[in-house]
């Protein structure tokens, strides 16, 4: 019995879609020839694709976002430092009066005349200064203010219209063009029923110069602080951005020298992307190696038919035509067989490939029902399983197969989708029929081009070389065993999940 025999109905017939030029047959005539000449008539028509626009460099975005946030951080660090700063400069000052305020408040008593006086003298020299910019002044009401001789004949206005107990600090512009920095505290002295202020005031200049030289001093150290990191910004961009520049650098030099991947090791940020470069061109390279070992298959496949029409048609033989029929249908399976082949090969290389293979398998099983009426071809299984298949590769796969059951079977096929819905690597699709099967040491010759079982029945023997080949292509396996439910043959298909 031939379970190898290709299948009679094109997969794309099985999918109810009509048969394009480029699927056809050699032999079918002028479709092929034109398909190939449009074909290449495109190519060779089509512009050439223009460079990709980049968009935009990373070492420039890497330094403008360093930039702007360092920029941000220190203006912001910046204002924060310069207000504490300036409130620990205005502090210290106000301390400095608070100092002389306790002192005052100290050193005064009331004299016979209910007057205040001071019973020891200030010990800043600057209050015997006139206008020396350090200045003193007791008040009491009913009684003349007590100034100090700096102020000369100047007068600090104060406020005694309320009691403050603790000593209160402001800024005053009493005196034009000398701002001062006052503070000033109510006080009760014993012996005395008046409510004397007493008063003490700084100029602002020494407190605004101190403030300013700060300021200075901070602008300078944080403009210095910023160029400097902003030049550490730029040499870690190019430190870190060289690896890139590596990466160019090996694969201008592969391109030159042909080599076949980055072979040197590279940081661990970069090196999986260098890993899935180098996956990539392996890839490409084994799809051309692919693409060598079909043309040269192919071409030895081609070689005795051609080399035996040829001597036929030298020599006169009287059975040339029969000869060339003969030969013609061996180079047709051989083509249909590497067509097969190549078309897997590039719908692969295509990526996203995605199929049902319930939807198809119940395609599949309307076509087949409809050439053989007397068998009985049942369905069952997980309808919602997708696999990583082209549709057009998997219809051609279960379509050769269920025909096949329904061809050498014993009247029964039986297809099985998602034997293992748990697997979540593989999707199992199970062909049974109730035939005598395939001797265990016959099942893995049958795969072989051209290995028939049965030579009485219509067949090319490719039927499950191209099943092998294609489900290989795409990373499954194909296995037959002994039906446990029907007794004949069972096909098991392993095909990975989408």
């Amino acid at each position: 019995m031939d379970l190898a025999t290709a299948s009679t109905i094109p997969p794309t017939r099985l999918a109810a879609e009509p048969e394009t030029a480029g699927d056809a047959p050699v032999g079918s005539g002028p479709p092929v020839v034109s398909a190939g000449v449009s074909e290449a008539t495109a190519v060779e028509g089509k512009a050439a694709p223009e460079k990709p626009q980049h968009t935009g460099s990373l070492a420039q975005r890497m330094m403008l976002i360093a930039s702007a946030w360092i920029i941000v951080l220190l203006l912001l660090g910046g204002l924060a430092l310069d207000r504490t700063l300036a409130s620990l400069v205005t502090r210290s000052f106000d301390d400095q009066l608070g100092y002389m305020l306790t002192g005052m408040i100290g050193s005064a008593e009331i004299g016979p005349d209910g007057e205040v006086f001071f019973n020891r003298p200030l010990g800043d020299q600057r209050f015997l200064e006139p206008n020396s910019g350090l200045y003193w002044q007791i008040t009491g009401k009913g009684h003349e203010d007590f100034p100090s001789r700096s102020l000369w004949d100047r007068t600090l206005k104060t406020r005694s219209d309320h009691f403050d107990a603790q000593p209160h600090v402001y800024d005053s512009d009493q005196f034009p063009g000398e701002p001062l920095r006052v503070s000033e505290r109510s006080i009760i002295l014993p012996g005395s029923d008046t409510q004397w202020r007493f008063v003490v005031a700084g100029s602002r200049k020494d407190l605004d110069e101190q403030i300013s030289q700060t300021r200075s001093i901070l602008t300078y150290s944080f403009v210095i602080l910023g160029i400097g990191l902003l030049l550490m910004a730029g040499l870690q961009t190019w430190y870190g951005l060289y690896p890139l520049r590596h990466v160019r650098r090996g694969l201008a030099t592969m391109r030159a020298t042909g080599a076949s991947n980055l072979a040197e090791p590279l940081p661990m940020e970069v090196q999986p992307l260098v890993d899935e470069l180098n996956a990539l061109l392996e890839h490409t390279d084994r799809q051309a190696e692919e693409a060598r070992t079909h043309a040269g298959n192919l071409a030895h496949a081609l070689k005795t038919p051609l080399t035996v029409v040829m001597n036929a048609a030298t020599a006169q033989a009287p059975d040339l035509a029969d000869t060339v029929i003969r030969e013609a249908a061996v180079m047709r399976r051989q083509v249909d067989h590497h067509l097969a082949r190549a078309r897997a090969v590039g719908r692969r290389s295509a990526g996203m490939a995605r199929a049902n293979p319930y939807t198809n398998a119940e395609a599949v099983l309307r076509a087949v029902e409809r050439l053989y009426e007397d068998v009985r071809l049942d369905l069952a299984g997980e309808r919602d399983s997708t696999v990583a298949l082209e549709r057009q590769d998997l219809d051609e796969i279960i379509g050769n197969l269920m025909e096949n059951a329904a061809k050498y079977g014993g009247g029964s096929v039986f297809v099985t989708v998602d034997v293992d819905p748990d697997n979540t690597d593989w999707c199992e699709v199970w062909i049974e029929d109730d035939g005598p099967g395939i001797p265990e040491t016959e099942r893995v010759r049958i795969f072989d081009r051209g290995a028939r079982l049965d030579t009485e029945k219509p067949g090319t023997g490719l039927g499950l070389a191209i099943v092998r080949d294609v489900v290989r292509i795409y990373g499954g396996e194909v296995e037959l065993d002994e039906s446990e439910d029907l007794g004949g043959l069972l096909v098991k298909l392993m095909l990975p999940r989408a």
